[in-house]
């Protein structure tokens, strides 16, 4: 038996009418529509007991479909007019594309003022929980599983971006938006802050999203967006998955280093194997560290200088040769609030700014979207 609506209600008018009926119209596609009274004898009423994750657009909850399909719920937060951006983004995002690394979107609420997004349930949450959470809610992942989520991952990313056209560029790569399954199988989820590229444009020059700690910083500083901005946080990515370690929690060395330098730091100390998991007792030495390199490429400060996603992919699947000799001191971004042994906030963002400036492509074609700004982020 199935459980839903199936048609457009009737909106009220009012100030958010003409947004509700800009979701109606992208709802009216490829995605199933559910009543919202469907929704909440799904999760029982949206019980706390069935939050399975949250953040600024509002929370996720696990539900259960009349058919025993077992889903993931996101509600979208009332308050948040950004969010109400981002859920259209998704519907129209996710439900033109398939891929088995890419989270499936089932349906959607576009009922009132009530709005949600219906996915797959994945049992093992999200790799923020799984492998970098705490305690109670941590899996033991060996390196093959390990291995196996970042690749899922890169072949995921670069399907959007080189398989779908107008290809796509996430925004927001990071470890509680890579959601694994029963059997660990990494999926990339949440679609909310992506961007379409049009043909034949390079970059945009776009409004700043995203979270610190994965931020390439030509996209922090500058506002401009490529798909080497998802390269840069799928780079961070891979030395969480090696590390098991939080690049957002974590601070490395007498200098409080970023996971990204102190990876660095120690590759020209010859000593990469120290960033390694204490979890993992038993794995390829040699195979580990050229994934941690890899991810030094993917993080290199001049954007152009790191390698695609199908690159990557061969990096990280094959046995190639890795030009150590070209490799380039990673970009960080640390934030307005945040420096480094005792440098002022405002010293260390006017030297980012000039290194990003140094770093700036002029012949690269590009669309401006929103007025870029630094301080526009937006932790999810």
């Amino acid at each position: 038996m199935s459980c839903g609506c199936f048609c457009i209600p009737n909106w009220s008018e009012g100030k958010n009418s003409r947004k509700q009926r800009e979701t109606a119209e992208f709802a009216t596609g490829d995605v199933r529509l559910f009543s919202y009274n469907s929704l909440r004898s799904a999760t029982s009423n949206f019980h706390p007991s069935n939050r399975i994750g949250g953040g600024g657009f509002g929370v996720v909850y696990k539900g259960v479909l009349r058919d025993d399909t077992p889903v993931a719920v996101k509600c979208l937060s009332a308050e948040s007019s950004q969010g109400t951006n981002e859920f259209v983004t998704e519907i129209k995002m996710i439900s033109r594309i398939r891929h088995p690394n890419l989270v499936e979107l089932i349906g959607c609420c576009v009922e009132d003022s009530n709005r949600a997004l219906v996915y797959e349930y994945m049992e093992n949450n999200s790799l923020a929980t799984s492998l970098l959470g705490s305690k109670g809610k941590h899996i033991f992942m060996d390196w093959s599983k390990r291995a196996v989520i970042c690749l899922g991952t890169a072949a995921g990313l670069a399907y959007l971006h080189e398989e779908v056209k107008p290809y796509i560029v996430h925004r927001d790569i990071k470890a509680s938006n890579v959601l694994l399954d029963g059997n660990l199988q990494p999926k990339i989820g949440d679609f909310g802050l992506a961007k379409l590229f049009p043909d034949n444009v390079t970059h945009l020059s776009t409004r700043v999203a995203g979270t610190i700690g994965y931020l390439a910083p030509e996209y922090a500083l500058l506002g401009q967006l490529t798909k080497k901005a998802d390269v840069y946080s799928f780079g961070v990515l891979i030395l969480e998955i090696v590390s098991g370690r939080s690049s957002t929690k974590a601070a490395f060395g007498e200098d409080l280093m970023v996971l990204v330098e102190w990876t660095w730091k120690l590759w020209k100390e010859e000593r990469l194997l120290d960033v390694v998991d204490p979890e993992l007792t038993d794995y390829p030495q040699e195979e580990v560290i050229r994934y941690m390199k890899v991810a030094l490429f993917c993080t290199q400060a001049v954007a152009r200088q790191r390698p695609n996603m199908k690159q990557v992919i061969d990096m990280l699947s094959k046995d190639v040769h890795l030009n150590e000799q070209a490799l380039t001191e990673p970009g960080v971004y640390r934030g307005r609030n945040t420096s480094k042994a005792g440098a002022s906030s405002d010293d260390t963002s006017s030297s980012q700014r000039n290194r990003a400036k140094q770093l700036e492509n002029p012949d690269v074609t590009s669309t401006k979207v929103d007025s870029p700004t630094e301080t526009q982020m937006f932790p999810r």
